[in-house]
């Protein structure tokens, strides 16, 4: 019995031991795209989390692997961001606490949001995801300026959602932040005088 004991306690250790090594895999991988380094090699990976490059194939099938389990796991560490508050009885109120959740979520996704995008065309459960986010974003924009639309016939409310989803999209984030060179700061002022044209007042 003490022999069993002991052979249950070794393999427990193993098991976490394994699992450890496993989550410092996926922590390595979204440091290095935190990093800017979007298609981390194995070799890199491996320094990075400290695990030889031999076991980082003994915990994932691939390096594609690694990649959708490194974005499910940002995916459940940011997921209360992507709550929003119903920010207050004006238009204004409501424009501005809808641009500020938007700032904070895509400031804190973005480097993953990049990788997912990158890999979606040849990983349709990424392109799967990405489309039911954006479903999930358009759907808390309507929602949020549902005090500011009801008044409009429903071909403009629905050309108002689409370009305003558009407007506050994690493209235009990208493209204000990374291509205009855009501070933050610069990026949510482009968004909100958006929406202030855009939705009703």
């Amino acid at each position: 019995m003490e022999s069993r004991g002991r052979a249950g306690a070794a393999l427990d250790g193993r098991t976490a031991g394994r699992e450890r090594n496993r989550e410092a895999v996926v922590d390595a991988m979204l440091d290095l795209y935190g990093a800017g380094i979007l298609e981390p090699s194995a070799d890199e990976i491996a320094a990075q989390s400290g695990v030889s490059r031999r076991s980082v194939f003994r915990y994932f099938e691939d390096l594609d692997d690694l990649c959708r389990e490194a974005i499910a796991r940002q995916k459940d560490r940011v997921s209360h961001l992507f709550l929003i508050d119903e920010g207050g009885d004006s238009r204004q109120e409501r424009i501005d606490a809808f641009v500020g959740h938007r700032a904070r979520l895509y400031q804190a996704i973005a480097p993953v949001a990049r990788v997912a995008r990158m890999r979606a065309p040849l990983q349709p459960v990424l392109a799967e995801q990405i489309r039911a986010d954006g479903a999930l974003l358009r759907g808390q924009l309507e929602g949020h300026f549902e005090a500011d639309l009801r008044e409009l016939d429903p071909v403009s409310r629905a050309r108002s959602v689409a370009t305003a989803d558009i407007v506050t999209s994690f493209e235009a984030w990208e493209l204000l932040v990374e291509r205009q060179g855009k501070s933050s700061e610069e990026a949510a002022a482009v968004m909100r005088q958006g929406l202030e044209r855009i939705i009703p007042g």
